[in-house]
C-alpha cells in the first residue's frame, strides 16, 4: 500500500470546500479581558472551531475553552497551527495546550491530558451511489485523511482485522481537502470525526453516505505536554465536572449539535 503526501497546491485545482479560516498562526480571542493569556493551539474544524462571518473564533472547542478557562483565570487565545507540529509546538512552550477534536485514546504517554469532555466516533463516508456499504468493501479502494490522525494510523498501521488491505491512502496536511478529494473521484472513502463530516455535509450540500459500523470511538481531550507541570490538565478536568454539574457543557454543545447529537456528553459522565 502506498502512502501518497497530497499537499494544497496539488489539489487546488479541485478544491470545492472552500476554507473558512485561513491556516496561518494569526492569533485570535473571542473577547478581550485583563486575565492572563492560555494560548491554545487548535486547526480549523467546524463544528468545533472555525471562523465565524466577523472572522472571529467560534465552534465547541472555543467556547468551551472561553468559558473553562475563564474559570480557571485566564483567556483563551486560539492560534491555528499546522496540525503536523502540534507536538513540537506545546512541548516547546509556543503553545500551553492542543484543543482541536484531539483524540486521547492511543496517545495517552504522549501528552498530560484533561479529562475527555466529549465522545466521539471517528466513521468512514463515502458518496451517496458507492457500492461500498461495509468496512470490508474498501479492499483495493483509495481513501483520504488528515494526516497526523487516529484514521491514518489505523488505515497505515495494518492492526485492525476489521479494515482490509486498500489501494492507497491519500494523506491531507489540511483536512478540508479530503471532501472535495472524496467528490471529485480521487478517492473512494473519507474517514474523520463523524460530527465534522455531518458539519460540511450541512454547509456544503454534500450527498456522502457514512458507514454504519464506525471505525472507534474515542474520547476527546485537551493536551498539555509532559513537561507542563503547571496541574492545569486537573484543574481543567475539575472545571469540566462543573459545567457538566451545572448544565453549562449541554448548553454550550447544544449551540452546535442536534438534540440527537447531545449523546456525546452523556458518554463521557
Amino acid at each position: 500500500m502506498q502512502k501518497q503526501k497530497i499537499r494544497g497546491m496539488v489539489l487546488a485545482a479541485v478544491v470545492c470546500c472552500v476554507s473558512l479560516s485561513g491556516c496561518g498562526a494569526a492569533e485570535k480571542t473571542a473577547q478581550q479581558t485583563d486575565l492572563p493569556n492560555i494560548i491554545i493551539g487548535s486547526d480549523n474544524y467546524p463544528p468545533y472551531n472555525y471562523e465565524n462571518v466577523d472572522g472571529k473564533p467560534t465552534g465547541i472547542d472555543v467556547d468551551l475553552a472561553t468559558e473553562a478557562f475563564r474559570r480557571m483565570g485566564y483567556q483563551a487565545v486560539f492560534t491555528y497551527i499546522d496540525w503536523e507540529k502540534k507536538k513540537e509546538l506545546v512541548d516547546s512552550g509556543k503553545i500551553d495546550c492542543i484543543w482541536g477534536s484531539f483524540s486521547i485514546d492511543g496517545r495517552e504517554e504522549e501528552y498530560r491530558w484533561s479529562a475527555p469532555y466529549m465522545m466521539s466516533r471517528q466513521v468512514v463516508a463515502v458518496n451517496r451511489d458507492s457500492e461500498i456499504k461495509t468496512l470490508a468493501d474498501l479492499e483495493g479502494k483509495r481513501i483520504a485523511v488528515q494526516s497526523t490522525t487516529k484514521p491514518e494510523e489505523l488505515f497505515l498501521s495494518h492492526t485492525d482485522a476489521r479494515l482490509p488491505a486498500l489501494r492507497e491512502v491519500f494523506s491531507m496536511q489540511n483536512r478540508e481537502l479530503i471532501y472535495p478529494c472524496l467528490s471529485k473521484g480521487y478517492a473512494d472513502a473519507i474517514a474523520a470525526h463523524e460530527t465534522a463530516i455531518l458539519q460540511c455535509m450541512s454547509d456544503y450540500k454534500l450527498d456522502y453516505r457514512i458507514l454504519e459500523e464506525p471505525l472507534l470511538t474515542v474520547g476527546l481531550g485537551v493536551a498539555f505536554s509532559k513537561q507542563d507541570d503547571r496541574g492545569l490538565e486537573q484543574k481543567l478536568s475539575e472545571t469540566f465536572e462543573e459545567m457538566r454539574a451545572d448544565g453549562t457543557m449541554e448548553e454550550i454543545i447544544g449551540r452546535y449539535l442536534d438534540e440527537n447529537d447531545m449523546g456525546v456528553i452523556a458518554d463521557v459522565e
